[in-house]
């Protein structure tokens, strides 16, 4: 009986010394977080931040080296979702906007004129239509874990002051590569030319493009004022929230205490992005606005009625891309802005 117990000891000791080797085994050198900007940018700040909490909370057992410029997909910054799932990228801070091709419900944040202000964009991502979205991604084979922002997408060109869709008439817009946005700025009568942001920027200094859209927080690191960008038009059509995720396989490697750390740290890493991406521009005077103007750029503030013009334009595009996101979905996301704590 003894030798029986010493054996089933032996065995049992060596069964969890193998778990133990194989649990130790199962976690990276380190982990590659995709993102499409640097840390210049809050969106790569934000990617920064969320890094470092993890590894200084799990004591360095999960350490992520960014990887921006989406340089693990060669720059396609679309391409990035299937990624993700495929496990070529363990991590990501992705725009709504880049990984809408593959999940049709990210769309939602890209009908024109959905979100009004910054109360409506966090009513829609912290509230009911936020964790259907969540849920949406999680069927979709990745994890997602906390919201993030890249902001309002204002429009700036290098030809004339924006005040009306007839001033957008054959101006050539640089779009990301959504089907969205070429229908936006077709139905306001410019010429949408999609590429990837590393090509838009000499296409600007060229003359080639006239035009882009994106938050101000890019304009100003990406010094877009030097490649002919010297007017900006605040329409705030449309808002590009970002989401901090995981690949199921590797998120399933980490054990539930390493899984609960990496959860928290994107929640608070997400919180402190937010502010970043919004700096200057919810403060009293804006005075992100005031200092870009200082570069010599021209800042157009539409009324309410011009900025209506633009609305009643694109209103028949955002009714053809109701049924693709999901009617049930665009109403839920109605009824939440219109509830929202202003």
């Amino acid at each position: 009986m003894k030798v029986r117990s010493l054996l089933k000891f032996a065995l049992a000791a060596t069964a969890l010394s193998f778990a133990t080797v194989g649990s130790a085994q199962s976690y990276k050198s380190e982990y590659r977080m995709s993102l499409v900007l640097g840390t210049a940018f809050p969106w790569g700040k934000g990617g920064q931040i969320w890094a470092d909490m993890v590894k200084e909370r799990t004591q360095g057992r999960i350490n992520i080296k960014l990887y921006p410029g989406v340089s693990l997909i060669q720059g396609d910054q679309t391409r990035e979702f299937s990624a993700l799932r495929q496990g070529v990228i363990d991590m990501a801070v992705g725009s709504t906007i880049n990984w809408s091709p593959q999940v049709k419900q990210l769309n939602l944040f890209s009908m024109p004129f959905l979100m009004p202000d910054y109360a409506a964009i966090d009513a829609l991502t912290q509230g009911p239509v936020g964790k259907q979205i969540f849920a949406t991604l999680d069927k979709s084979g990745v994890v997602p874990l906390a919201w993030g922002e890249n902001g309002y997408r204002e429009l700036s060109n290098s030809k004339r002051a924006v005040r009306t869709p007839a001033d957008l008439k054959g101006m050539k817009i640089r779009v990301v590569g959504s089907p969205l946005f070429l229908d936006t700025f077709t139905a306001l009568g410019a010429n949408p030319t999609q590429m990837s942001w590393a090509d838009a920027q000499p296409a600007f200094a060229s003359g080639a493009v006239d035009g882009q859209e994106n938050p101000l927080s890019i304009f100003t690191a990406a010094k877009l004022h030097n490649v002919s960008q010297k007017h900006v038009t605040m329409w705030g059509y449309v808002a590009d929230p970002l989401i901090f995720v995981v690949n199921k396989d590797i998120w399933a490697s980490w054990t539930p205490a390493d899984q609960a750390i990496v959860r928290q740290a994107a929640i608070e890493a997400g919180k402190e992005e937010t502010v970043i991406a919004r700096k200057g521009l919810v403060e009293a005077g804006q005075p992100l606005l005031k200092e870009i103007s200082a570069l010599g750029v021209t800042i157009t503030q539409l009324t309410p009625a011009e900025r209506d013009a633009f609305v009643k334009a694109t209103r028949p595009v955002y009714d053809k891309w109701k049924n693709t996101v999901g009617a049930d979905l665009v109403k839920s996301a109605e009824a939440s802005i219109a509830a929202r704590k202003k």
